[in-house]
């Protein structure tokens, strides 16, 4: 019986055990919307190869688009022209207009389809690394990959299950750290409970690895001696055996023992946890048959896959909160969290109360060896943070599947790909969402996956920030170095924008490193699952895109400087991507609202956009949603369209003001967020709009004007009922009027308390000797107590 795949050996769950994971979250699950999703299982991990079919209409579709875009530049935009001279100003004006809107689109469309094909092509010719090279790849590998977990207010069941996720990875020297950015002393005490639930999460994880890991330890050490001892191959395969076995029931008991709250709680137990004790019951079965034929592995495979278990138990786990030091940077944004870790990562720190502020004072290099924390030989309290030659960013609402670290630190260790500096696998959707939007939204996500895979393919590779792989050297290469309020900041990460990935993927390339998508599905992250909450999101997608713009032109003249050859679509691709939203969202409000003469339309105009949606609603197909959804996605992105506008607005007021734009985290709660009134207003009058122009266009038998009308008409209407909602569009638009209205009563300035008398018994002497006058940056009490000098008696 040939048996080749996990699937094939599926172990039973067993019943819960000893390990109990704590039900951090015990509340009921999101209700089930109608038309919801209702599967629930996820993707194939490695993408199925397109036929060749598949991929000769993938070329026709290119080709179609162009062909098409030309044949209506041509027989109408220019023969309308030649035939009306003396049309006069406002006709050339719509005509010229009207074609720009449309070249714009058409670029996108064609922008889809070159990414898509090349993802095509890229799945054709992917061959997975078998486990065993991977095995003897790593068996001797001594480099680190530490785990930076930014997290900022976040559910402590969600940065759970992250961790989880991460320190299940398959990996030899694995450091795993939880960047805590929420106020390190809230006065609220259910804002701390939460805080110390969510600080200790990483010791609970380190402590229920530790039994599994000292078994393997053990088992490993007595497998070398029993072989150095001539031990017979028989004998050391039932030892290992043994261990497979009780790694794969400690896994099923801790998967028996998971709460399932939701869809996401339920691909954390079955993919995540399950998945991992499913491929090492297949390893088992292997092992089993081996037993039964009478053969066995060498003795170096069997020590291979004893290392496997040791290492699969082996992480090491902390927290790091940067707020508590006042050397480390407090600006508000996941970047500069990271960074302010990374500045650390190498030496040893001695945390220093200088007055009121406790800062960090580098005392010497870090060993190699050992976890961030205390460093015994030390002095007291002294943080020792270990240098690694690779960090894997994730974030907090992100899953990783077992053995995403080897596979992706594999790939950026061969040869060909030396000059890779961040390789990572685009996140996915998890399946089974309970909502129509959360459905849609994660439609749309599965689908840059492919588009991400197939600008690999044409070095247009973007740093997607929910998880990567980096090499830290290449971070060395970007690194800044600001003097703020006498500490030196260090910036690897630009917080620039909120969109921190893009940028430091145009900074990477300035300095010669490359990107590349792994293409495989190996990482999963959440998708908001409420109107509320997705505005927060996309309007922080839409922020930025065309700041980075310039720097992009800058790194396009320093490598034709440097005789790097900038391939044509590679140029196209990175423009698409970080200008789309801004020229489509515009775009589509001239169509919508402008009332264009009904000579410029042509029935080539939708023959142009038609292989764009075909291979959409194919690519939706291939992902598990529906072919129509593509109608669907039209209606969602039409109630977004004031969000998207309003992101590329901020970018626009972002380059006059130089300002920095608040990064707004994705709220990630069970209960409704409320959007802003303005976002909920503008789809109803989208709506209205469009029916108008409906009726006006059919008393004027303008009936192609008048049909794109009603199509915006209903489909706008559609994602209004569907993913808003009535009910809760006129509860956030009459909260919005009500935040409006409302005025907070203007608080009278209490009168200025005296300064309390110096005394040598009550001064902050350190206070005063480190932070000096405060009052000079503050207007505290007027220009005669800023005169007043402390008094010592």
């Amino acid at each position: 019986m040939a048996i080749n795949s996990v699937d094939d050996a599926l172990g039973a769950r067993q019943a819960p055990g000893p390990y109990a994971g704590p039900a951090l979250d015990d509340e009921a699950p999101r209700r089930r919307q109608w038309g919801s999703e209702k599967r629930s299982e996820p993707l194939s991990i490695i993408h199925p190869a397109p036929s060749k079919r598949k991929l000769a209409l993938g070329r026709v579709a290119i080709t179609a688009t162009v062909v098409f875009w030309a044949a209506y530049v041509v027989s109408t935009i220019l023969r309308q022209l030649a035939n009306n001279p003396d049309a006069g100003f406002r006709f050339q004006f719509e005509a010229i207009l009207y074609l720009l809107v449309v070249t714009f689109l058409t670029f996108s469309a064609l922008m889809y389809l070159t990414a898509r094909q090349a993802a095509l092509n890229r799945f054709a010719a992917h061959r997975r690394a078998p486990r065993g090279e991977l095995d003897r790849h790593f068996r001797d590998h001594d480099a680190a990959v530490t785990v930076l977990v930014p997290s900022y207010a976040e559910e402590p069941s969600v940065v759970r299950g992250t961790l989880w996720s991460a320190a299940l990875q398959e990996f030899p020297n694995l450091r795993i750290v939880l960047l805590i950015d929420d106020n390190p002393e809230p006065s609220d005490p259910a804002v701390l409970a939460k805080l110390e639930a969510t600080r200790a999460i990483a010791a609970e994880i380190e402590a229920a690895l530790r039994e599994p890991h000292a078994r393997a330890v053990m088992d490993l050490a007595s497998f070398r001696r029993r072989r150095d001892e001539g031990a017979p191959a028989s004998e050391l395969l039932g030892g290992l055996a043994g261990g497979y076995l009780a790694a794969a029931e400690w896994l099923e008991r801790m998967a028996g023992n998971e709460p399932v709250n939701d869809h996401v709680d339920e691909f954390f137990v079955d993919s995540v946890i399950m998945g991992l004790a499913r491929e090492l019951r297949l390893t088992l079965l292997a092992l089993r048959a081996a037993q039964a034929q009478g053969t066995a592995p060498d003795t170096d495979r069997m020590e291979e896959l004893h290392l496997r278990l040791a290492r699969l138990f082996g992480a090491e786990l902390d927290h790091f909160e940067r707020k508590r030091y006042a050397s480390l940077s407090q600006e508000a944004n996941k970047a500069m969290n990271l960074n302010s870790f990374i500045s650390l990562m190498g030496k040893t720190w001695l945390p220093d109360q200088r007055g009121d502020a406790l800062v960090l004072r580098e005392i010497g290099d870090a060993d190699d060896a050992g976890a961030p924390g205390a460093a015994p030989g030390l002095p007291e309290g002294a943080l020792r943070i270990p240098d690694s030659e690779y960090l894997l960013t994730l974030d907090a609402d992100s899953l990783l599947l077992r053995d995403y670290c080897l596979r992706l630190v594999y790939f950026l260790e061969s040869e060909e790909n030396a000059h890779i500096a961040v390789t990572q696998t685009p996140y996915s959707s998890f399946r089974g969402a309970p909502t129509r939007i959360e459905r849609i939204a994660g439609a749309t996500t599965d689908i840059q996956h492919i588009l991400h895979q197939g600008k690999t393919r044409y070095g247009a590779t973007f740093w997607v920030g929910a998880n990567a792989i980096i090499r830290k050297r290449a971070l060395d290469d970007i690194e800044e170095v600001h003097t703020v309020g006498g500490y030196e900041i260090h910036t690897y990460i630009q917080d620039r924008t909120v969109i921190e990935d893009t940028e430091s993927s145009i900074d990477l390339g300035t300095h010669g490193w490359g990107l590349s998508n792994y293409p495989e599905r190996l990482s999963y992250s959440a998708t908001p699952p409420d109107f509320g909450s997705l505005v927060v999101q996309r309007r922080r997608w839409a922020n930025g895109g065309l700041l980075i713009l310039p720097k992009f032109w800058k790194q396009l003249r320093e490598r034709r400087f440097r005789r790097d050859p900038v391939p044509l679509r590679e140029v196209l691709l990175r423009v698409n991507y970080m200008a789309s939203i801004a020229w489509a969202s515009l775009g589509l409000c001239f169509l919508l609202a402008y009332p264009y003469d009904s000579r410029l339309l042509s029935p080539l105009i939708f023959a142009a956009a038609l292989p764009y949606f075909l291979c959409m609603g194919s690519d939706l197909r291939d992902c598990g949603h529906r072919f129509t959804d593509i109608f669907r996605i039209y209606g969602f992105n039409l109630v977004l369209l004031p969000v998207n506008i309003a992101g590329v607005l901020k970018s626009i007021q972002q380059a006059f003001t130089g300002d920095k734009i608040p990064f707004a985290r994705t709220p990630k709660v069970r209960d409704r967020t409320a959007a802003p009134a303005l976002y909920v207003a503008v789809p109803y009058l989208i709506v209205a709009f469009s029916l108008l122009t409906l009726w006006r266009d059919v008393q004027g038998q303008n009936w192609g004007n008048a049909a794109f009308a009603a199509i915006n008409a209903a489909l706008a209407a559609y994602a209004i009922r569907a993913y808003i909602g009535i009910k809760n569009s006129l509860v956030d638009m009459a909260l919005g009027v009500v935040d409006w209205l409302f005025v907070h009563p203007r608080e009278r300035k209490a009168a200025p308390e005296p300064l309390p008398e110096a005394t040598p018994e009550t001064t902050d002497w350190s206070t005063i000797l480190y932070q000096g006058d405060r009052r000079l940056n503050r207007d505290l009490r007027g220009k005669k107590d800023r005169r007043r000098r402390i008094g010592v008696n």
